[in-house]
This record gives structure tokens, C-alpha cells and sequence, in this order.
């Protein structure tokens, strides 16, 4: 079958395009026919490494994806050959993952996609949409899991709402009925964040931002989701609700260490909470899972320009240059055509 594999960390020149002999489904285990994998700045983290490496055994790059099931394992229940699915975190710890034709997976780690729903939409889910949903939910007092009308009542600061984190934040939030703002960086991206949802957008280049989050949310911000806090960490407890919870998601490479307003955030109560959706425990990813199907059933998850989020294509011979695109900030989200 046709794979991109890499033998040693390093820059995208590393990937090697050709032929990897075919796994098949074991005990527990399910096969997918990847038709579009998705790629996210965590792909690129994971193969450039910290220099140049020589890995134990070849590795697939790429955590999401979407096609069809081709083999089930013994002992598992719950598919059948040709059903439509999305999966998640396909190369974190594995060999396994998307940018090839056939991967194997834990059965747990593949999910039904419904009918309704691109595999576009499939790959574009795991990373980002898993990641916003646990940012959505770990404020004190609010909902484990998210459905419509979960979050009623409370106002969501989104930072960097064109990404594709910040995307899937801004659609999940919305979906459980959240007042949603969100920051950006220009005028084409305030249009991307509006496209996706958002109630109110602010860009962060024209004023004073703490000012106009405060005239959009007077008794402040009960959720950030934050995609900089390095650069925000200070605005974001001027804004923050008593008890609020920042999440912070994302690290800037080369910027100094985060450095918190103690008294601010003390005397508000707030909260600055780390995400990882790798190592989030299986109740939350359990959680998260559910809810981001439930919300792809409701039709809440769409991509594209006209939802937001604008799709770069590349076929899977060019996986490289799929990853520079990513490296280099490329706003919205790259996919990749395995067939």
C-alpha cells in the first residue's frame, strides 16, 4: 500500500513516499480505508523531534482521519466493512497513523461518522475539536460533557478563533448555546471566526482589547479558551469572571515562560488549566468523543471557507509540503487526499 513514513526526526524532507507492507485488523483492533487525513501543527511538532533522531521503527505521520472500515477484528463489536468513520490520536505512541492507505487501530480510537457528514469534516475533527471540548469543560461548577443548552448562560472568550482549535471552540460552544466572543488578528479572520459562529469578534491590532471584551461581557468571561498565553495571560485575567477558567491549549515555540498576574487571579479565584488531549483521562476523552459526534450529528461541526474554516488540499504523494504548510501558519485547515 502507499504510506508516508519517517526513520529519523528532522525537517519535512524526512518523509519518504512509497510502498509499506499492509497490517491487518487483530484482536480488538479495526482496519480503516483512510480517504483524507488530516494534519495539525502537533504532526509537524512530532516529526521534526528535537533533532535528528533515528526512531526504533518507521513512523506514519498524522493523528486524524476519516474513511471507511475494510477489517474488524476478533472481539470487536459495533462495525462492519464499508461503515463511514472519523478516528483519533492514530500516531500518538503508535507507528500507525493516517497518512496512509490502510490504518490499524484500536477500536475505541475509531468512531462512526454520519452519513450526512464529508470525510473533510471527519479529518478535520480529532486533534482540534477533542482539544476544544476539554477547554470547554474543565470551569469549575460547569458541564463534564457538552450538549445543546450546556452552557447556557456563560460567555466564551475564544483566542485565536480563525485556528482550527479556536474554530472547533468557537462551533462547540455555539452548539451548547454559549455566548461566544472571539479574537483575531485581522479583518480577513474576523470574518473566518463570524463564519464559524462567533457572537462578537475582536481584533486584538485595533485598540484596547481588555476594553472591548469588557464592553461585550460587563460581569466578564467565564471561559478562555487560549491558543497564547504568553501574550495573553495578563488581558485574560482583566477580563475573566470571578471563578473563571483559562485554558491553555497551545505553547508559543522560542517565547519567554508564561507569566501570571498572582494577585489579579487570586482575588478572582480563577483558574488556569492545561490541556493536552493526548493525556486528558479516558472519562474526559470518553466525554469529549460522545459530545463532538453528537454535535457532527446536529451538523454543528462543518468546515470550509463558508463555515470558517477554508480547506487546503494536497495529495498524499506531497504529505512534505502539506506539513510546511502547517509549519509556515497557513490559516485554516490542511487535509490530505490518501486516494
Amino acid at each position: 500500500m502507499k504510506a508516508v513514513t519517517y526513520s529519523s526526526t528532522g525537517s519535512s524532507d524526512v518523509l519518504h513516499y512509497g510502498e509499506r507492507e499492509e497490517s491487518h485488523a487483530g484482536p480488538g483492533e479495526v482496519r480503516v480505508r483512510i480517504r483524507v487525513s488530516g494534519v495539525n501543527p502537533t504532526d509537524w511538532k512530532a516529526r521534526r523531534g528535537s533533532g535528528d533522531d533515528q526512531l526504533p521503527r518507521p513512523q506514519v505521520p498524522n493523528q486524524d482521519g476519516a474513511g471507511t472500515v475494510d477489517e474488524v477484528g476478533d472481539g470487536v463489536t459495533g462495525f462492519a466493512v464499508g461503515d463511514r468513520v472519523w478516528v483519533w490520536d492514530a500516531a500518538y505512541q503508535r507507528p500507525d497513523g493516517t497518512a496512509q492507505e490502510f490504518a490499524v487501530l484500536p477500536a475505541r480510537q475509531v468512531v462512526p461518522l454520519p452519513d450526512g457528514a464529508s470525510f473533510d469534516v471527519g479529518a478535520s475533527l480529532g486533534i482540534p475539536a477533542l482539544t476544544a471540548h476539554r477547554a470547554l469543560t474543565v470551569h469549575e461548577g460547569g458541564p463534564s460533557e457538552l450538549s445543546p443548552g450546556a452552557l447556557t448562560g456563560r460567555t466564551v472568550l475564544v483566542a485565536g478563533g480563525a485556528g482550527a482549535v479556536g474554530h472547533a471552540a468557537i462551533q462547540l460552544a455555539v452548539w451548547a448555546d454559549a455566548t461566544v466572543i472571539a479574537t483575531v488578528s485581522s479583518h480577513e479572520k474576523a470574518e473566518l471566526a463570524r463564519a464559524a459562529g462567533a457572537h462578537h469578534v475582536v481584533n486584538y491590532r485595533d485598540g484596547d482589547t481588555a476594553q472591548a471584551i469588557g464592553a461585550l461581557a460587563p460581569r466578564g468571561v467565564d471561559i478562555v479558551v487560549e491558543v497564547n498565553a504568553t501574550a495573553n495571560a495578563e488581558l485574560d485575567a482583566r477580563i475573566a469572571a470571578p471563578n473563571a477558567s483559562i485554558a491553555i491549549y497551545a505553547d508559543s515555540p522560542g517565547e519567554p515562560a508564561v507569566t501570571i498576574p498572582v494577585r489579579p487571579s487570586m482575588g478572582k479565584n480563577l483558574r488556569f488549566q492545561f490541556v493536552l488531549t493526548y493525556t486528558t483521562t479516558a472519562e474526559s476523552k470518553d466525554a469529549a468523543v460522545r459530545a463532538v459526534s453528537a454535535a457532527v450529528a446536529d451538523g454543528a461541526l462543518p468546515v470550509g471557507a463558508e463555515h470558517g474554516l477554508p480547506l487546503t488540499r494536497f495529495p498524499l504523494s506531497e504529505t512534505a509540503a502539506a506539513h510546511d504548510a502547517v509549519e509556515d501558519g497557513i490559516v485554516g485547515k490542511v487535509l490530505i487526499d490518501v486516494e
